[in-house]
Order: C-alpha cells, then structure tokens, then sequence
C-alpha cells in the first residue's frame, strides 16, 4: 500500500547551479523554469548532487512514465487526481507525500490541470 504523508510546503537549500549562490532556494518558480528548459515540458532537473536527485513533474493531460531505477519521492505541490501504484490506487491532493521504491510501475491519473510535484530520486540504482 503507499506511503501517504500530509505535507504544508517544501523548502530546501542546493548546490549552486551556474551564477547562482549556495543559498539560493529552489522555489516553484524556478522549478517551472526548468521544466520549460527540459526539451520535454514534464520534468526539471534542479539539482543532482551523488545519488540524490531533485526535480519538478508537470505532465499535461497524460502521465506517460515508468518504472525507475532508484527509490522516489513525491511532495505534491499543487493539483489533485488519482495516484496508481502496482496495483492499488488512491486519491491525492497538494501536501501529500507519496513513496515509491525503485522498479514499481507508478503513475498519476485524473489529475487536475495544475498539477504539478517536486520530485525526489534517492539511492543507488536498483
């Protein structure tokens, strides 16, 4: 069954990018920019850093992943739908925090069209 934690909001300090400081925050707003940047319009990548990685998801209508290699975290930032994990499904909304570990197809569905999650990819590869 999945992991469902309720969660206000994220803030959280990186490794400078590029021109950027140590303590510059990763915000929605550069999050949305990186997904823009990414070639694809669905993810960000804002910080890779070992085997940790911190990301925005966005999809648009459909949600066309699969299964990943390393453990991940979902903080939902806005947005609402259906989340699909094996073979269970459950509701989630802004706050939640969804686990998935590394090579469990996952995916969301119904979600509303401001959805959007910052990601986290923790662990060696599976």
């Amino acid at each position: 069954m999945p992991v469902r934690i309720a969660c206000s909001n994220v803030v959280v300090s990186h490794r400078p990018a590029k021109g950027k400081k140590l303590n510059d925050r990763m915000t929605v707003a550069t999050a949305l920019q990186a997904v823009a940047a990414s070639g694809d319009d669905r993810y960000g990548i804002l910080l890779q850093r070992g085997t940790l990685e911190i990301g925005f998801y966005a999809p648009q209508a459909v949600d066309p992943q699969t299964p990943h290699d390393r453990d991940e975290v979902y903080v939902i930032h806005s947005g609402s739908g259906t989340f699909v994990l094996g073979d269970d499904t459950q509701p989630f909304e802004a706050g939640d925090v969804l686990f998935v570990a590394a090579g469990t197809t996952h995916r969301f569905q119904d979600f509303s069209d401001d959805f959007g999650t910052w990601v986290v990819f923790t662990g060696p590869p599976a």
